[in-house]
C-alpha cells in the first residue's frame, strides 16, 4: 500500500515520511532484511530507489555491522533496518560495535501494531527495553505528528553523540496518512560545529611541557583519524616518534622514519620499547584501553574532544579538550624546534632490529604458510589506497604487527572486538567506494559466522577479496587458554573448502598451501572483477613472535 487517493492525489503515509526524512539528511543506503512489520518502510524505499538504496543481507547482524562500518568509513550516519522480535535482537551485536567505537548509527525496527503491544502477540518483544542499553536515543513512533521530529532527533543524537539511536515503528503507524502540509526537517542548521579549542593558556602549558621533554613520543588513537598531516608536522618539528593504537593503525604511514607501529600486546617491538622509554607522551584521541597499555608513570599531554576522557585512567600533566584538527596545528605553532639526533638514532636502531626480526619470520619456504608471510605478501600486492576490513582473530595479531600500512584505510571492530565484523565491513566499503580495492582479512572462525553474506557481494557485483587465514582452529582462544593455564578445549574447527564455497556462490576461490604460491594467488584474486576468496592453509602457532 502506498497511500490513499485524496482528490486524485496519493496521500503520503508515515512510512513515506520516514524515508523522505532519511533522504533529506543524506542517507543513501539502508541495510537489512524486510518482513511483515517493516514492509511499508521497505516499500517506501523501493519507490525512492533513485535516491536511497535498500541492501538486502542474509542476517541482521551483518546489516548492523555494515551500518557501523559505513559510519566509521564516512563519518556519516549509517542506517540498518529489521523486523520486530528476532530481527531486532539480531541487530544488537553490530549496534554495540557502533556504540563502543563511537560510530553514528540509526536502527529502525518494525513493531507489532499499537493495539497489540503488551498482549504477547506474535514476534512481540519489549524492544524498548532491548535497545535501552545500546541506544542513546530510544523511542517509538506512535502517531503521524511525531514522525519528522522524532526521526530528526534520532539522527541528530546519533551524529552529535557519535553513537546509536533506535526508533521502533508499529505496523499500523507506518500506514497512517500524513497531513499534506507536513514537511521534512532539513539537516542544515540542526548540527553544532564541534571544531572546539581549549583555552590558549592550556596550549601554552602543553607547549612548555613538550619543549622541556628530551624523549617525547606521540600516541595517536582513533580520535586522531584524518589528521595525518597535522600529526606528522608536529612530530617532525619536535623530533617525536609516533605510535598508534590498533584502532588508529595507518593514521600515519608506517614506513615513515618516525613511525613506531601499533602499541599494545599485539603491537610492534619498537612501539613498546620507545614508548616505555619516553619522558613525555602526547596522546591524541586515545581511549587508554588496557589492550593499548599506555604507561601511567610517564608525564602526559592529552588531547581529546570528550572532556570525560581527560585523565580517565590516571592524572595527566596537561589536558586539552578540543578537536585534534584544531589543537594539533595550534601546538605546532607554539612548540620550539627540536633536533634530537641521538634520540632518533637510537629509535632507528630499534626499528632496524625489528625489521630484521620480521624478515626472519618470513624467510622459510616450508609449509604451512605463516601469518607473517601472509601479511608481507598482502602488503606487496595491495593498492596503496585500498580499504582493509579486519576481522577479529589471529589475523588481527598478524595484521597489527606485520602489515606496514601506508595509505590504506583500515576498518576494525575495536572495543567490542566482535568476530564476524570483517566481511560486513568490506561489503559496506565496496558499496561506498566501488572503484577502490577492498580487502577483508579474517580467520575461519570469524568468516563462518557471516559467510552467507559472501553471496551478498556476488549479488551486488562487489569485487572485494577475502583473505582467509585457515587453521581449523579458534586460534586466539587457544592462546588465551595458554595464558590462563588451561588445556586447549572446544577450539577445533571442522575444515571447510572455502574456495569451493566461494565458487558455489558465484565468486572465485583460491586455495594456497605453499608459501611460494601465496603472492601469485593474492595478485590473481585482487585483479578479478568479481568477489574472490583466498583460502590460505596455515596453523595456529605463534612460535615466530
Amino acid at each position: 500500500m502506498s497511500g490513499e487517493m485524496v482528490e486524485g492525489k496519493t496521500q503520503r503515509l508515515v512510512a513515506d515520511i520516514v524515508v523522505e526524512q532519511l533522504v533529506e539528511w543524506g542517507v543513501k543506503q539502508v541495510y537489512g532484511i524486510p518482513g511483515e512489520t517493516s514492509l511499508q518502510i521497505v516499500d517506501a524505499i523501493r519507490r525512492r530507489s533513485d535516491q536511497i538504496r535498500f541492501i538486502l543481507v542474509r542476517h541482521e547482524e551483518v546489516a548492523a555491522f555494515m551500518a557501523s562500518a559505513y559510519a566509521k568509513l564516512t563519518n556519516d550516519l549509517g542506517v540498518c533496518l529489521s523486523i520486530a522480535g528476532p530481527g531486532a535482537t539480531n541487530l544488537v551485536t553490530g549496534l554495540y560495535d557502533a556504540k563502543m567505537d563511537h560510530a553514528p548509527v540509526l536502527a529502525l525496527t518494525g513493531q507489532v501494531g499499537l493495539q497489540f503491544l503488551g498482549l504477547g502477540s506474535f514476534q512481540e518483544i519489549d524492544q524498548h527495553a532491548l535497545f535501552e542499553a545500546v541506544a542513546d536515543f530510544n523511542e517509538i513512533i506512535d502517531s503521524p505528528e511525531q514522525v519528522t521530529e522524532l526521526l530528526t532527533l534520532a539522527m541528530k543524537r546519533a551524529i552529535v553523540g557519535r553513537g546509536v539511536s533506535h526508533l521502533g515503528i508499529p505496523t499500523n503507524v507506518q500506514t497512517l496518512p500524513v497531513l499534506p502540509n507536513v514537511k521534512t526537517k532539513p539537516k542544515e542548521g540542526r548540527l553544532p560545529d564541534l571544531r572546539l579549542m581549549p583555552h590558549p593558556q592550556l596550549i601554552t602549558a602543553a607547549a612548555k611541557a613538550i619543549d622541556a621533554a628530551e624523549r617525547p613520543v606521540l600516541i595517536v588513537g582513533y580520535g586522531g583519524r584524518g589528521q595525518r598531516d597535522s600529526v606528522l608536522r608536529l612530530a617532525e618539528k619536535i623530533d617525536a616518534p609516533v605510535a598508534t593504537t590498533y584502532k588508529a593503525k595507518g593514521v600515519i604511514p608506517e614506513d615513515h622514519a618516525l613511525a613506531l607501529g601499533v602499541m599494545g600486546g599485539i603491537g610492534t617491538d619498537p612501539a613498546k620499547r620507545v614508548v616505555f622509554g619516553a619522558d613525555l607522551l602526547v596522546t591524541v584521541g586515545c581511549s587508554y584501553s588496557d589492550k593499548t597499555a599506555v604507561p601511567s608513570y610517564i608525564s602526559q599531554v592529552q588531547v581529546d574532544l570528550e572532556p570525560i576522557m581527560i585523565g580517565r585512567k590516571f592524572p595527566v600533566s596537561v589536558g586539552l579538550v578540543g578537536d585534534a584538527a584544531m589543537v594539533l596545528p595550534a601546538l605546532h605553532e607554539k612548540v620550539s624546534d627540536k633536533h634530537a639526533d641521538g634520540y632518533l638514532d637510537q629509535v632507528a636502531r630499534i626499528k632496524k632490529r625489528w625489521e630484521q626480526k620480521k624478515q626472519q619470520e618470513i624467510a622459510s619456504d616450508a609449509s604451512p604458510v605463516r601469518g607473517p608471510q601472509i601479511m608481507d605478501a598482502l602488503q606487496k600486492v595491495i593498492d596503496h589506497d585500498a580499504i582493509i576490513a579486519n576481522d577479529v582473530g589471529d589475523n588481527t595479531l598478524w595484521f597489527a604487527r606485520n602489515f606496514v600500512a601506508t595509505d590504506q584505510e583500515i576498518l576494525i571492530s575495536g572495543y567490542v572486538a566482535s568476530m564476524g565484523f570483517g566481511l560486513p565491513a568490506a561489503l559496506a566499503a565496496q558499496l561506498v567506494y566501488p572503484e577502490r580495492q577492498v580487502v577483508c582479512t579474517t580467520g575461519d572462525g570469524g568468516f563462518t559466522m557471516v559467510m552467507g553474506d559472501f553471496a551478498t557481494a556476488v549479488v551486488n557485483e562487489l569485487p572485494l577479496t577475502v583473505v582467509l587465514l585457515d587453521n581449523a582452529k579458534l586460534a586466539m582462544i587457544e592462546h588465551e587458554q595458554d595464558e590462563a593455564g588451561v588445556p586447549h578445549f572446544a577450539t577445533d574447527l571442522h575444515r571447510i573448502d572455502f574456495a569451493r564455497y566461494a565458487d558455489s556462490c558465484g565468486g572465485e576461490g583460491f586455495t594456497v598451501e605453499d608459501p611460494q604460491d601465496l603472492k601469485e594467488a593474492l595478485k590473481n584474486a585482487l585483479s578479478a572483477k568479481k568477489p574472490t576468496l583466498v583460502d590460505i592453509i596455515t596453523d595456529s602457532r605463534r612460535r615466530w613472535t
